[in-house]
């Protein structure tokens, strides 16, 4: 018995002495301005060149121009000829008092595969860099943006579109040959698509990689510093970068990288206190809004839906608010396939997610809602304390939105328009904002829905799946606890 204590003790300690190695590497990283690629600027320059470099045509067509979609004669859905990547379907939503409308309909993404959404990180001169790819996509406002390594999805990697297999496609799916820094299933919006998910993963290769133009080493400050910049890093990377950060318990090592108070309140936000206390009672009021609350969505058929129509050009409500689903004929010369058709959804207005920081007894915590979206996976995830999407600022006057519209030039620490997902959104951008709070503004007696949450609580709900939406990932994501 002797010896095998002693083994878990010596167990433990290279565990410890791993993660904390692992740490300071990611401070490294952090800390690091200029990298293999440049300055920021340089990168920016660079990624400008790769957009002038690639030829790109969005034309929108009507429904009937679109080379192998149609809508299905039964349904009306509208879908692809192979069966394959995604089609446009009905949903019908009701609801037992947790929305101020108890039923609707409406269209909806249905995309049952789970796809890649993959990085890989190597040390270049003692730092570690992530290589990101300067990727088209045809519903980007500026066209080129930073995406992880690989970003794609089953049919993309399967090649039902009969085009080239994506770019370092073998490394993940070789993945348990290398160090695993994240692997998790993560939703995308839950307003738009019914249920999807993808693997966010982060591994780690230290043999040779092939170099290729349109690819790019960038260190993690640098990348969190790219993101300060309107649609520069698009939403799929956001949303890996947020599953990473500090491993473990002791924040000690980090008090001497801080910059300010801001910093250290984060810092101290990291460090947990109360561990299973904190978690249990998170959990519990979780739980308790999923019980005493219901969301029940189905698909029907897109035919079926009612106040929207399926018009030649677009699929629309008849008052034309929120989205409406559009068609495409798309060039771009540098994909697996230059030329194809496909829907996409464009919101009516440009929307808003904030999220509101207090220093509570100096420890930063954040204010998080239990969202239902009626595309989740389990009824509730936690969202921004503000999420407000194609035209919700004029719906129901949403908990705490004047108070960040309202917000002084002195509170706000983040403000930038961020980019939905290009592959599937047109030209959708939302203000992505972080307001520090007054020490007047309450700490209890908020909504059922609303909590207030440290960083080190997010981030350990972030090793699981489907706690956290992705409007709320992508504002953790652009969080440097080194920096104001």
């Amino acid at each position: 018995m002797g010896i095998l204590i002693q083994v878990a003790q010596l167990a433990w300690h290279d565990r410890k002495m791993n993660l904390m190695a692992d740490n300071l590497r990611l401070i490294r990283s952090l800390l690091t301005m200029i990298g293999p690629a440049g300055t920021v600027e340089d990168i920016l320059n660079w990624l400008k060149t790769r957009n002038e470099a690639v030829i790109v045509d969005v034309k929108l067509v009507d429904f009937a121009v679109m080379e192998h979609w149609t809508f299905e004669q039964s349904s009306g859905d509208l879908v692809h000829e192979s069966g394959k990547f995604f089609a446009i379907r009905g949903l019908s939503v009701d609801t037992d008092g947790c929305s101020l409308v108890p039923h609707w309909e409406q269209p909806i993404i249905d995309q049952p595969e789970v796809g890649f959404l993959g990085m890989i990180v190597q040390e270049i001169d003692g730092v570690l860099c992530f290589k990101l790819q300067a990727k088209i996509e045809p519903g980007n406002l500026n066209h080129v943006q930073l995406s992880p390594t690989l970003q794609a999805t089953r049919s993309n990697y399967m090649q039902v579109h009969k085009g080239k297999v994506p770019r370092y496609l073998e490394y993940f799916r070789n993945a348990k040959q290398y160090k695993i820094w994240l692997d998790q299933l993560q939703s995308e919006q839950g307003g738009r698509f019914f249920r999807k998910r993808n693997r966010n993963i982060i591994i780690e290769v230290k043999e040779n990689i092939p170099d290729h133009e349109d690819f790019i080493w960038v260190t993690l400050g640098q990348l969190k510093q790219l993101m300060q910049y309107d649609n520069t890093v698009n939403m799929d990377t956001r949303t890996v970068i947020s599953g990473l950060g500090w491993q473990g318990n002791d924040i000690v090592p980090l008090l001497q990288y801080a910059s300010s108070t801001y910093s250290l309140g984060l810092l101290a936000s990291l460090c947990p206190r109360n561990v299973n206390d904190q978690i249990r009672t998170t959990l519990y009021w979780l739980s308790e809004l999923k019980t005493k609350y219901s969301i029940t969505s189905r698909l029907i058929p897109l035919k079926q839906v009612a106040e929207w129509q399926v018009l030649e050009d677009e699929i629309v409500r008849k008052d034309r608010l929120y989205f409406r689903v559009i068609g495409a004929q798309i060039t771009i010369a540098n994909r697996e396939v230059a030329s194809w058709s496909q829907p996409l959804v464009q919101p009516m207005q440009h929307g808003l997610c904030g999220l509101i920081v207090k220093f509570i007894d100096g420890i930063a915590h954040f204010l998080v809602q239990a969202k239902l979206e009626c595309g989740n996976l389990d009824i509730v995830e936690l969202a921004p304390t503000v999420q407000c999407l194609t035209g919700g600022y004029n719906s129901g006057n949403p908990n705490f939105l004047a108070y960040i519209l309202n917000a002084t030039p002195q509170q706000i620490i983040y403000d930038s328009n961020q980019s939905e997902e290009g592959g599937r959104f047109y030209q959708e951008q939302n203000r992505n904002i972080l307001v520090v709070a007054n020490e007047d503004f309450p700490t209890e007696n908020l909504p059922e829905n609303f909590r207030w949450l440290p960083l080190w609580t997010l981030r350990e709900l972030l090793r699981y799946n489907n706690y956290l939406n992705i409007q709320l990932r992508s504002l953790l994501a652009a969080i440097n606890v080194f920096t104001t």
